[in-house]
């Protein structure tokens, strides 16, 4: 029997604590994994939606368990010292690491994320990295498994690290099993990344007209030199003044609101993706899907079919996604 043990700390998110009890705590999987909630004192811990859950352990709790997962928590400060000792000690003594989402900061705090590749949600993924600069954060992926710590991005990314993790531990068929019950897919393409808002343009206040136009015009082969003759400013004095405002060069800022327009299209029409690459500029359908596929670890396709399938008309229980969820081999 594989113990696991959720750590509620205060503020806990409840979703996030109810994925791992919906995977390895439910009725069904009785026979593989045995699930408890523990707190740093036993009793009522408050949720960050208006509710409190019970833990019925403490501290002492992680020391037997197998794999402990550290759900999200808000505010994001720092654990109290006796919850971080108690994980490290978890740790040496063998425990499987998890966190769901922010629970990665409780993790980076104790220590245990020194040194390794680490993901939590794409709005605090800067903060993470700031306030633990000993931690690699790759805020793009649905979730990091590494050398026996496993960390997961926004929210629902904590569903596919679960799943990965009773994949690995008793196989694709289980894995699936627990998919369909749980009406997901057993395995999603792309990571975070194509979930990240990303604003059509930075607040340029001395370029907001020629930024303005250029959207206007992102189908032509637009250079530095034109926005430059656009912003009535020579092309290095121009580029060096965007990168000081924007943080980047006009060019790069070009292509992200290419990426963006075309992302636009594939949710909101049925243009080719030929067509789709040459009414934002990126050229070939072929040079698109690089750009395409770099920015977000998807493609153009799997993109569409992603955002699309939501927004159907007329689509039913057994309408896609679900579907090909039913349709996964018994």
């Amino acid at each position: 029997m594989h113990r696991v043990v959720a750590l509620a700390l205060p503020d806990v998110v409840a979703f996030d604590l109810a994925i791992p009890a919906q995977v390895f705590g439910h009725e069904d999987e009785r026979q593989l994994y045995s699930f408890t909630v523990c707190a740093a004192e036993p009793g009522l811990v408050q949720t960050t939606t208006g509710y409190a859950i019970h833990a019925a352990g403490g501290l002492e709790a992680l020391l037997s368990a197998d794999t402990i997962v550290v759900p999200g928590f808000s505010p994001l400060a720092d654990p109290p010292p006796e919850v971080s000792r108690a994980l490290r000690d978890a740790a040496a003594n063998g425990a499987r690491l998890v966190s769901v989402c922010t629970g990665a900061f409780a993790l980076a705090a104790a220590g245990l994320l020194n040194g390794k590749r680490a993901t939590t949600h794409w709005r605090n993924a800067e903060q993470l990295q700031t306030l633990h600069p000993e931690v690699s954060v790759d805020a793009g992926v649905l979730y990091i498994d590494e050398d026996g710590v496993s960390t997961s991005a926004g929210v629902a990314a904590g569903i596919d690290l679960c799943l990965h993790l009773v994949r690995s531990d008793h196989g694709t068929e289980a894995a699936n099993r627990i998919a369909r019950r749980m009406v997901v897919a057993p395995h999603r393409e792309g990571g975070q990344a194509q979930f990240i808002e990303r604003p059509v343009a930075p607040p340029l206040t001395h370029f907001a007209e020629t930024c303005g136009w250029a959207l206007h015009h992102l189908a032509e082969p637009l250079t530095v030199v034109d926005l430059a003759a656009h912003a009535g400013w020579g092309p290095s004095s121009f580029a060096r003044k965007f990168l000081a405002v924007a943080g980047t060069t006009p060019l790069r800022w070009l292509t992200s609101q290419r990426i963006t327009e075309a992302c636009r299209l594939l949710e909101t029409t049925n243009l080719t993706v030929e067509a789709i690459a040459a009414r934002t500029g990126l050229g070939t359908s072929a040079n698109f899907r690089l750009h395409f596929t770099r920015e977000f670890n998807t493609t153009p396709s799997s993109y569409r079919r992603l955002f699309q399938d939501r927004k159907r008309p007329g689509m039913t229980s057994r309408s896609s996604p679900e579907r090909e969820i039913l349709a996964q081999p018994r």
